[in-house]
């Protein structure tokens, strides 16, 4: 096993960088056990197998139109999913599609209808800016999957004022299998804590972007990683936490940790909660488990 600290993060609205040295070491000494054994756990096992047969996206499952969205009032409707219909969906769509990995293998997959895709698309009801849907109809996007790059189905929602659609990816992500070992005991857990989600992948898999929760009274949040030929483990902590008297509440931070290799079909694993780091959008639904 390769042990890898992270090297810059960059924080949510800004491109401040975090600087490493002693005390980013010294994290990665007490959280290492931990990922080991995570590591170990995950490493080989069926839930691995399992996880690896299905489709698990790492990328947005919503496409604005190619050129982007014009002026702040579209883009507005599109960060809060505000949209308004009108026009026909159609009424009968297929049922089953296929995801295809660019690298070989394909998978057969139930898929969502264009009433209920919209319907998961229009989140925001109320005045405030809105985008105008006029018509639906099948068609396929790419996604960054677990599995490299995918084609998958999707519904092709044509926007008023543009003259390409938005895509929206008409599979759901596959059930996560039993995780082969359970959440890290609070009692032991040496300040680590779970991360919220997965932000983004660059393009060649030698990075991920993570959201890590923290409190209002310490340092920051900080993650560590530990490579493995079958998994990438993220272990998020702490520092700096103030003992005298704090507000409970919590901010979310972006860490961009980078890899000695790409994260190619290895699992992304979170050291506390031993599961694989969910992917979404903020507010959205997390994975569901068998």
């Amino acid at each position: 096993m390769t042990m890898l600290v992270v090297g810059a993060g960059t924080l949510t609205g800004c491109d401040s960088e975090k600087n490493g040295g002693s005390n980013r070491s010294g994290a990665a000494e007490v959280l290492q056990p931990r990922a080991r054994e995570v590591a170990a756990a995950w490493d080989g096992s069926q839930a691995a197998k399992a996880w690896s047969r299905g489709y698990h996206p790492m990328d947005e499952h919503v496409q604005p139109p190619e050129n982007g969205l014009r002026g702040k009032a579209d883009r507005r409707a599109f960060e809060t999913r505000s949209f308004m219909l009108r026009g026909e969906l159609p009424a009968v769509s297929p049922k089953v599609g296929t995801v295809t990995w660019e690298r070989g293998g394909s998978l057969k997959a139930p898929l969502t209808g264009a009433r209920e895709a919209y319907a998961s698309l229009d989140r925001t009801s109320g005045p405030g800016p809105h985008l105008t849907v006029t018509r639906a109809e099948p068609g396929v996007m790419t996604l960054a999957t677990h599995r490299g790059p995918a084609t998958v189905p999707a519904w092709l929602f044509t926007l008023e004022g543009y003259d390409t659609p938005l895509k929206q990816a008409a599979v759901a992500r596959s059930r996560l299998p039993e995780p082969p070992i359970a959440p890290a005991p609070q009692t032991s857990s040496r300040n680590l804590t779970p991360l919220r989600r997965l932000v983004d992948m660059s393009a060649g898999g030698r990075s991920v972007t993570v959201q890590a929760d923290h409190g209002a009274c310490d340092d920051g949040p900080r993650v560590t990683v530990l490579e493995t030929s079958g998994s990438v483990v993220l272990s998020a902590s702490v520092a700096g936490v103030d003992d005298g008297p704090c507000t409970g509440r919590l901010d979310g931070e972006k860490l961009t940790v980078r890899l000695d290799r790409p994260m190619g079909d290895r699992v992304l694993l979170d050291a506390s909660t031993g599961r694989p780091v969910p992917y979404g959008e903020p507010g959205g639904p997390s994975p569901s488990w068998r």
